[in-house]
């Protein structure tokens, strides 16, 4: 394990990994090499979400698996000067997991590839006390059936968060979610598909520039996304969507205000280089508001 600081409220339970973004200087030709752009970073949905927390003032513990690596190295030092609370991380012999994304040159995602083989999440990597003592747990889809399943029975009736990541991954976790009631599931329209008629007392749909959609028990509402004149980089949008509409949550925020926050903390992540910017406060987020 590695040393952290203790008594967290949010416990987040998912992937720590490097992302690797290419991005071409001009339109991509097809089947080319394009000049452009390489960045290597701390990423990982699980880890983005626990800094975009940290960073906003709520205490959080990662539950997660790196490598001995360098990339292992560097998730480690990038989460730990942010902030957040690793304890709960396991230290692998095998390869950081990592991913690949391409852009294209406005900054939008075009395709990725995930690697996390190795660092694979076990159940007895659960901690029940500190889930069962959380104010809210989060889950992301990089984890195993097994080990999702092992999450939400030792969180009990802690409030619980989940994002898929990805079709084929909510495709993977849709049987263990039948008859289990979520807090908040957060994805995309083709997620939320995969994942099934899946219970929660809040549903919201992300659409990029399009906005989202947040689904409580009385209502839907539409949540317009704020305008970005210049896109930089659309990786760890989401993350930060969620990672701020939960902690304003937390806060006592409802969930319509909650969803114009973490809208307002996604137009400052594109408009940034970093998956997670480095700079991100609370109050850096309410002056969009």
């Amino acid at each position: 394990m590695i040393r952290g600081v203790s008594a967290p409220r949010v416990v987040v339970v998912g992937g720590a990994n490097v992302d690797v973004v290419a991005r071409p200087l001009a339109r991509a030709e097809p089947a080319s090499s394009n000049p452009g752009t390489v960045t290597v970073t701390a990423g990982g949905v699980a880890r983005n979400i626990a800094e975009v927390l940290v960073r906003l003032g709520t205490p959080t513990s990662l539950v997660s698996a790196v490598g001995g690596d360098q990339h292992g190295d560097l998730v480690v030092e990038v989460s730990s000067e942010a902030g957040i609370d690793l304890t709960h991380v396991r230290q692998v012999d095998g390869a950081t997991g990592a991913y690949v994304a391409l852009l294209d040159v406005g900054g939008e995602l075009v395709g990725g590839v995930s690697d996390m083989t190795d660092c694979d999440l076990r159940p007895d990597d659960l901690d029940a006390d500190l889930l069962a003592g959380a104010d809210l747990v989060v889950l992301d889809g990089n984890l195993s059936p097994e080990t999702l399943g092992a999450a939400l029975d030792l969180a009990g009736t802690v409030p619980v968060a989940l994002d898929p990541v990805s079709v084929p991954k909510a495709a993977r976790i849709r049987e263990v979610l039948g008859g289990r009631r979520l807090f908040l599931v957060s994805a995309g329209a083709a997620e939320l598909a995969a994942l099934g008629d899946v219970a929660a007392e809040m549903v919201w749909e992300r659409r990029g520039p399009e906005g989202s959609t947040l689904t409580g028990p009385d209502e839907a509402v539409d949540h317009p996304a704020l305008f970005v004149e210049n896109v930089v980089d659309v990786t760890g949008a989401g993350d930060a969507m969620l990672g701020a509409f939960l902690h304003a949550w937390l806060g006592g925020a409802t969930g319509a205000e909650a969803a114009a926050y973490g809208h307002a903390a996604a137009a400052l992540t594109v408009a940034s280089a970093h998956t997670v910017r480095p700079d991100l406060t609370d109050e850096l987020v309410r002056s969009l508001l």
